[in-house]
């Protein structure tokens, strides 16, 4: 069941990429503008959460999955029956900080309701069901868009989370949460150079990703001149690779080790979106590298994750609630740059954008390995 809702609430983040040339045009601003509406919520997600998250401590898991699906639904009805771009703002501000606690809450429930020994398959639930949203929320909800409205995928979202508010109530019990991690002791921890260095890898990573994600349906409508359905089979087509991405990222951490796999997937990257600019003209090329530059990305989250918890294996909650900071930092930075970049040149800048964004965190990685190794020798 949580991992239904969170297929919703992940397809109520993402879903937007894919039809950001509709919301655009319905709202009556440029598609650069509309990107802003990634930047807030991804903005809101990052510094909201925590705060939010602390305000609660009180309430059990069960009351703060409950408020996270309220305060979704009323992102949602504000999203349908609020007018103009401004109120659209509000709204993804709402759904930002509403997917943040449904998010952290539905990891640490699945993880608690789990048997002994299955903890960590439960919460890999959570987060293949927010996978999925992309392989299939999102060219769904283009499809919905092109023969209807974009607001229906929000209609249809807000019956969903109000069912999942139901169930919730219904079907977990009460428990109790665990103390919350206070936000001076998470930033005691970025006086660690090891931890600073790593995060900001997340950072320009996950800014290289956004930048690119947020225009894909208009880098694909502009410069291989796809239209409706057709962008959503390049969608779903992407959806997929992330999927393996992931999936192969983990495979592939446990057999060679973090470093050459975030190495490996960030060259992947920056090469990818790098040859984009110059196969632009040749469809099935652009796409592959597109494919390709979607597996690279998606075999950099799990490997990160777990290259944290090697850094500092007494703190995993910190590290991990840093990480998705970062990470959605760098979503709304991506977004930013990005509109900055269409406005200012051609659609195929957010690719080189996104291959200096990648290239800047390779050189950080390099940079963290020279401290690491200067680090042994010291103590050598």
């Amino acid at each position: 069941m949580l991992s239904l809702i969170s297929f919703l609430v992940g397809t109520s983040q993402f879903v937007i990429s894919g039809i950001l040339d509709q919301v655009a045009a319905s709202v009556g601003v440029s598609v650069s503008a509309a990107g802003q509406l990634i930047t807030v919520f991804a903005l809101a997600n990052a510094i909201g959460t925590p705060i939010f998250m602390v305000g609660t401590a009180k309430m059990d898991r069960r009351n703060q999955l409950l408020l996270s699906l309220a305060i979704i639904f009323l992102g949602i009805v504000s999203t349908l029956a609020l007018p103009g771009f401004e109120f659209l703002i509000v709204s993804r501000i709402i759904l930002g900080i509403g997917t943040g606690i449904f998010v952290v809450t539905s990891y640490s429930t699945a993880a608690n309701l789990a048997l002994p020994g299955r903890q960590a398959g439960a919460m890999s639930n959570i987060a293949l069901g927010y996978s999925v949203s992309l392989v299939l929320g999102v060219p769904i909800g283009r499809v919905i868009a092109s023969a209807y409205d974009w607001k229906v995928i929000f209609g249809g979202i807000g019956i969903f989370a109000v069912l999942g508010f139901i169930a919730v109530a219904k079907t977990i019990p009460p428990m109790k949460s665990e103390a919350p991690i206070p936000l001076g002791k998470q930033l005691v921890m970025l006086k660690n150079p090891k931890i600073l260095f790593a995060l900001c890898v997340s950072l320009f990573v996950f800014t290289g990703y956004s930048v690119v994600n947020t225009y894909i349906a208009l880098l694909l409508t502009s410069t291989i001149s796809i239209k409706g359905g057709g962008v959503s089979v390049i969608l779903f087509a992407l959806g997929i690779a992330s999927l393996f991405g992931s999936k192969l990222g983990g495979f592939l951490t446990d057999r060679f080790g973090t470093t050459r796999i975030l190495i490996g997937s960030m060259v992947v990257q920056a090469l990818s979106l790098g040859l984009v600019s110059a196969f632009s003209g040749y469809a099935i090329v652009v796409i592959l590298l597109l494919m390709v530059w979607s597996i690279g990305a998606w075999m950099f989250g799990p490997t990160q994750n777990f290259n944290l918890l090697s850094i500092a294996p007494k703190a995993s909650g910190i590290m991990l609630s840093l990480n998705s900071t970062f990470v959605q930092l760098g979503f709304a930075a991506g977004a930013g740059i990005g509109g900055i970049a269409v406005d200012g040149s051609s659609i195929l800048a957010i690719c080189w954008v996104g291959t200096v964004a990648v290239a800047v965190a390779l050189l950080i990685t390099f940079t963290l390995l020279r401290l690491t190794r200067s680090l042994s020798s010291e103590r050598g």
